[in-house]
């Protein structure tokens, strides 16, 4: 059985724990002890899910695997696509491997991704600037909207191979 002064004594533990959350929170600087919140949890670990987004590319190894394309990350409006005659494709051609194509939604997108021997790029309906390296240097070019450009080797009076390694589309 509780005594009143025993719940008289919890009400003021839990309206202090409350006060100093709140100057805490208004930054008073109050000097206080932290406030204990339960939280729900949803692992075995007991820890929360990280909700903080690291625009890492869904389902890369994936892809990976099937297609030969490490995707890395990007701002969700450059994404892996069919090639078909769509206006919001970019499509690349590349020695060696089938074509790919990515589908650009929006005024600006970015894509972080490694795919050696790219020698071409299409675009359509929209600019796209394509990054590229070879051996420690890097080499960027700006395609116009409905244009086809050799890239990489092709333009590499060596004849080495390029590793596309960023696409950029808006400005």
């Amino acid at each position: 059985m509780k005594t009143p002064s025993r719940s008289l004594a919890l009400v003021l533990a839990g309206g202090t724990l409350l006060l100093a959350g709140v100057a805490h929170a208004a930054g008073t600087g109050a000097s206080a002890a932290p406030v204990a919140t339960a939280v729900p949890t949803s692992s075995k670990s007991g820890q929360m899910p990280s909700a903080v987004e690291d625009f890492s590319y869904p389902n890369a190894a994936k892809i990976l695997a099937e297609k030969g394309l490490k995707l890395k990350r990007g701002d969700g409006n450059i994404t892996l696509a069919e090639c078909d005659s769509s206006p919001d494709l970019l499509k690349f051609i590349a020695r060696d491997r089938d074509d790919f194509c990515f589908r650009v939604k929006g005024n600006k997108g970015y894509l972080s991704l490694e795919v050696p021997a790219v020698t071409g790029v299409q675009t359509k309906e929209r600019t796209a600037r394509v990054e590229m390296t070879v051996e420690d240097k890097t080499k960027s070019y700006d395609i116009g909207k409905n244009k086809w450009q050799g890239v990489g080797e092709t333009t590499d009076p060596a004849g080495r191979e390029h590793v596309l390694v960023e696409i950029v589309t808006g400005k």
